[in-house]
């Protein structure tokens, strides 16, 4: 058969698009063309193919072969094609056998011995082929990875040529596997380590129940960073739904895809340095940034004011839409981003305005000017803004007196919370929209009237009067309260901080 179809697939965004790999064996002068769009790495596969069937002891034809890679349009990159390739060579050539080629999809590079290496970006590829009722034959080294996918048959392979006998019937695949476990390491850090501070891990247990964005302020050295670090420690773990969406932008990433934690939320904590496409994602072929890597977890993002101010207000739409769209002059990408932002700063640009020390000698304009790089709208979106002072010496040394709570504990508040908002809403609370808000977050005549009088007297936004609410509601949550009390909406309106206007 001069002609043969394998169907593969590319990458665009998150998205693993089919791609066919037509293969064309005709008579003519011995050459070897790709079409259909290949960057540099697919147009080199035809070295690495020749090689490795030459190497395995397979003919390589010495006629005309032209691949095709359709779509023309989709921009094609990698070595992921290569076992397509190759296979679609002897197929069409009269090698293997072409009668089941098309219940199967192939993914894999090749090395000139044969051998297959794994690719990036396995995840789509293994849920795009199960929605298709096709099988996947894929790297060994990618099979775990695959396997966090329920309802696909995976055949992985090391070689060539045991995808070959396998096709050919000679000497099938084990094709059983089973999911990878969930690792049960403790974790090295906890919020008993945290001394003192104990109206910040208030705030967090809140914000980690209901997802809400946090803001600290405070002199260096008071435990701004160490506290958020332990912010995963009390997180719900992910549905396998929000997984396999977290895992599945992970996996195109270059920093991979650890399947031992998949159930875990990320947590990102980018340098202040990092430019505005290393935290949105970008790229000639758009990547995911930090704030996609940060999906359905945490970004922290220390030391706010140093980020560029250009930087930091790329974060406002994603913050508000929950995704990011980039967009390129000939291709366009779409990267869920609903993460938690959990930031801190200094009050002022020598960090000890209002310390008891008193070394702070920065005039009110520093301060403003210093301030003013984090901008309104963006402290807008965030819905607690939270003092971290210093802690007393004999608190650093002792602790509390009772012992410090740790994150076992806290955690299991959290998960109650959560549990309680998920039942009632299917998510969590600060992703209510406007129309849930007034529906769910239900207030007293006494509460209206005290929600009004803080509107007014700090000069408080719409946007933070439904963010009160929503913070109001996780508060009453924690407190198993039904109903939204004046105690709650009392303690969501005093999280209002930095916007106010006097």
């Amino acid at each position: 058969m001069a002609l043969a179809v394998v169907y593969s697939r590319g990458r665009s965004g998150v998205d693993a698009p089919l791609v066919t790999v037509e293969v064309h064996v005709a008579n003519g002068l011995p050459s070897m063309n790709i079409v259909g769009l290949p960057e540099t790495a697919v147009k080199e596969s035809k070295d690495r193919v020749r090689g490795a069937l030459l190497n395995s002891r397979f003919e390589f034809p010495a006629q005309r072969i032209t691949i095709n890679l359709a779509p023309a349009d989709l921009p094609k990159e990698g070595g992921r094609f290569d076992l397509a390739i190759a296979l679609g060579i002897l197929a069409a050539s009269g090698q293997i056998p072409t009668a089941n080629l098309d219940h199967y999809e192939c993914i894999g590079e090749l090395s000139l011995g044969g051998e297959l290496r794994p690719v990036i970006g396995v995840l789509p590829i293994a849920i795009q082929a199960r929605n298709n009722r096709r099988k996947l034959i894929l790297p060994r080294e990618n099979t775990a990875e695959a396997a966090l996918v329920k309802g696909i048959e995976i055949i992985p392979a090391a070689h060539l040529l045991e995808v070959c006998a396998h096709l050919g019937g000679q000497k099938l695949i084990q094709t059983e596997f089973q999911q990878a476990e969930q690792s049960s390491q403790t974790a090295d850090i906890d919020f008993a380590d945290v001394h003192g501070q104990y109206h910040v891990k208030r705030a967090f247990e809140i914000a980690a129940a209901g997802a809400h964005n946090l803001l600290m302020l405070g002199p260096p050295g008071t435990g701004k960073s160490m506290i958020a670090a332990r912010l995963p420690t009390i997180l719900p773990l992910l549905s396998e739904q929000q997984a396999q969406e977290t895992a599945a932008i992970a996996s195109i990433s270059d920093q991979g895809l650890d399947v031992a934690n998949w159930l875990k939320p990320p947590y990102r904590a980018p340098h202040h340095t990092a430019s505005a496409a290393a935290l949105v994602g970008g790229g000639s072929n758009p990547r995911p940034g930090e704030i996609s890597l940060a999906h359905n977890g945490a970004l922290f993002l220390d030391e706010l004011p140093e980020f560029d101010r250009k930087v930091l207000e790329v974060l406002r739409e994603p913050l508000e839409t929950g995704h990011i769209t980039i967009s390129r002059a000939n291709r366009q990408a779409d990267f869920p981003a609903r993460f938690q932002l959990i930031a801190a700063m200094n009050p002022c640009p020598c960090g000890y305005l209002g310390d008891a020390s008193g070394r702070c000698h920065c005039t009110s304009e520093q301060v403003m000017r210093y301030r003013a790089r984090v901008s309104g709208p963006l402290l807008d979106r965030i819905d607690m803004h939270l003092d971290v002072p210093r802690v007393s010496h004999e608190v650093l040394r002792k602790g509390s007196p009772n012992g410090e709570e740790s994150s076992e504990k806290i955690r299991a508040r959290v998960v109650a919370s959560r549990s309680i908002a998920v039942s009632r809403s299917g998510k969590a609370n600060s992703a209510l929209t406007a129309k849930e808000v007034k529906q769910l977050c239900l207030l007293s005549e006494q509460g209206h009237r005290l929600l009004e009088q803080a509107m007014d007297k700090f000069g408080l936004s719409h946007r933070a009067y439904h963010r009160i609410l929503k913070l109001a509601r996780t508060i009453a949550d924690l407190a198993q309260s039904e109903s939204i009390e004046i105690s709650h909406l009392s303690e969501a309106i005093g999280y209002r901080k930095l916007d106010r206007k006097t």
